[in-house]
């Protein structure tokens, strides 16, 4: 039996996106074991996130070694165009909203803004959509209502998750997940892991709540998991997945991807 995971994300979160290693490291020991939804939290609907959004998280990059461009963003911007071309996705093509929203962020991450149209159709492009489609599916009524449902899903935390209140965020009349936080169920049992967590938290949480489910060993080497991988993966990605540095072994047998402050590698 898989494990449901939702996870409450935002693509210009830079904690989320710091948080993608162990996303991918959950993503290589259990595989189809864990079944996810992607819930987008629109956290520029609130007032001053998007000018915090716009300095930038040099910190992030530096504490966990994602590729950040350290510099400021050039002005304040809205993650809402971004979160509803994810939703869109979604619903219109379920086999490549991940990738979309994983372009969405890097293409972020690195200077970009997520409400610039050019942006999303570049990310679209890279995703494997057609722009244009993307664009006409974005405006139909079916993906306003589902982008308005993650909105309020976001903002509606479990019990389990208000009582870790210091791990939410919005304000006091209006607490909501931080991205990214992640929901499990499984056999009727739930565990909530809002908030930045480390990874044996989630396999904790795994654990507990399905005791049998498979979990593979990690990768041989770098080139059996850069063949897994559907995305170049961050030198961070790698080397909490392989447990070890990677960075002379990856420079032997893949292609660096310079970007932000470090690389990804493809083979």
């Amino acid at each position: 039996m898989a494990i449901d995971i939702e996870l409450f994300t935002d693509p210009a979160c830079p904690f989320a996106f710091s948080a993608e290693p162990m996303r991918q490291r959950l993503r290589w020991h259990y595989g189809d074991g864990l079944r996810w939804r992607t819930t987008m939290i629109v956290l520029t609907l609130e007032p001053g996130e998007a000018e915090k959004l716009q300095s930038g998280a040099p910190g992030l990059q530096r504490k966990y070694g994602m590729p950040i461009d350290p510099a400021p963003y050039p002005e304040p911007s809205s993650s809402e165009p971004a979160c509803r071309a994810v939703v869109a996705a979604r619903l219109n093509a379920p086999e490549l909203e991940e990738r979309l929203l994983r372009r969405l962020r890097v293409r972020r991450m690195d200077g970009g803004l997520l409400d610039d149209p050019e942006l999303i159709a570049g990310a679209a492009a890279e995703a494997g959509l057609d722009p244009d489609e993307l664009r006409r599916w974005c405006d139909t009524a079916g993906v306003e209502d589902a982008l308005r449902d993650d909105i309020a899903r976001a903002r509606h935390p479990s019990a389990a998750a208000r009582a870790l209140d210091h791990k939410l965020g919005g304000p006091a009349q209006e607490r909501r997940y931080t991205a990214p936080s992640y929901e499990l169920a499984s056999g009727g049992q739930t565990f909530s892991l809002p908030g930045f967590n480390p990874v044996e938290a989630y396999e904790a949480a795994i654990a507990n709540l399905d005791p049998q489910l498979p979990r593979r060993p990690k990768p041989e080497n770098v080139t059996e998991l850069l063949k897994w991988a559907d995305e170049p993966l961050a030198t961070a990605e790698v080397e909490l997945i392989m447990q070890r540095p990677s960075r002379a072994q990856l420079a032997r047998v893949a292609q660096p991807i310079p970007t932000g402050a470090d690389c990804y590698w493809r083979l």
